[in-house]
């Protein structure tokens, strides 16, 4: 029994030297500067309503307006999230939506409104520390109704596209 003890204490202490020492390496949480002009709210015909569900729901990792949580300052749960975000921001920015090519917008359009159908997004890790992001059934249809008519609206370029 005393030497299980004593083992426990030297692992218990390596884990928080590794703990402490983890905290040292922070990845930078700042959001990438953002031009307005080519943010989706300015380039797409959003009603209030889904403009607040894409901000409460999506706006921490689809876009350059995240707010960082006070846990993304401990490691390891900064890198995840720093990632995650980054991840996000790849795979749909609303900050950059007038740098994308139309077939690239008609398709990011169909497909929110099918991953917020199936419950794809937002991600089942992120509902419970933020619960608030939870789509009910008329945020989805929401959702899709809107991204149907941008579909459908979607000029070959918008007037941001490109601009520097």
């Amino acid at each position: 029994m005393g030497r299980l003890r004593k083992v426990l204490k030297w692992a218990a202490l390596v884990f928080a030297l590794l703990f402490l020492g983890a905290q040292a390496y922070r990845p930078d949480r700042t959001n990438p500067a953002a031009d307005e002009r080519k943010a989706m709210r300015a380039n797409t015909q959003m009603t209030p309503e889904v403009e607040a569900v894409l901000r409460r729901s999506c706006k921490d990792c689809h876009s350059s307006e995240t707010d960082w949580p006070w846990y993304s300052n401990v490691a390891p749960v900064s890198w995840f999230l720093k990632s995650h975000v980054e991840e996000g921001r790849r795979q749909l920015s609303f900050s950059e939506w007038a740098t994308y090519p139309k077939r690239k917008r008609e398709r990011k359009l169909h497909e929110m409104c099918e991953q917020v159908e199936s419950g794809e997004m937002p991600l089942k890790s992120y509902l419970p520390l933020h619960p608030s992001a939870r789509l009910s059934e008329e945020d989805k249809q929401r959702i899709c109704d809107w991204t149907r008519q941008e579909e459908q609206r979607q000029p070959e370029t918008l007037p941001a596209q490109g601009d520097d």
